[in-house]
């Protein structure tokens, strides 16, 4: 049995990196989601027009890693005070956002924002709201940071981010 979450926490690339080194997630895909375009590309998500933030989608075994250890990492590799930005990506598409599948996550995920506010002193701005639509980015996004550790971008932003968690959630890695 698998469950499904979508999560944004700024660029796609740093955050499927990030969840894909857990255990008991199944696969990690990068796309748009809250937006109001039909299929937008990459290129208008980037213009900011379509409404969509980059997200990932995360197909995980309930059974193995559960929905407040996925949530618990995913607030734990972006900055959830910054208004539509992370890092030096600027733009509503790099907003904070968790995108529920049904009213089970729409509470717990309440429940950890609500637990994060008390505890940081900037106000956590991550939106919360159903899922309607998830498009999955063009292809040359996913897998990005697995098939371009060298690029520049990945070396400054995703890498610490997956050696973050390597660090802080050793007992949740995949083993190799």
């Amino acid at each position: 049995m698998t469950a499904t979450a979508t999560f944004g926490g700024g660029c796609f690339w740093c955050t499927e990196a990030a969840m894909k080194e857990l255990d008991g997630v199944a696969s990690v895909t990068s796309g748009y989601a809250g937006g109001d375009t039909e299929n937008p590309t990459y290129k208008q998500v980037c213009a900011g027009s379509t409404g969509h933030a980059e997200v990932v989608q995360v197909e995980y075994d309930p059974d193995v890693i559960g929905y407040d250890e996925l949530l618990e990492v995913f607030f734990a590799t972006h900055d959830p005070t910054q208004l539509n930005r992370q890092g030096p990506d600027v733009g509503t598409q790099y907003r904070s956002i968790v995108l529920y599948h049904d009213d089970d996550q729409r509470e717990h995920a309440e429940a950890y924002i609500a637990a994060l506010d008390e505890e940081y002193d900037d106000e956590v701005v991550t939106e919360l709201t159903a899922l309607e639509t998830f498009y999955p980015a063009e292809e040359y996004h996913q897998d990005y940071f697995e098939k371009n550790p060298n690029d520049a971008y990945c070396q400054m932003h995703a890498r610490p981010k997956v050696e973050k968690v390597r660090e802080r959630f050793q007992s949740k890695l995949k083993q190799a």
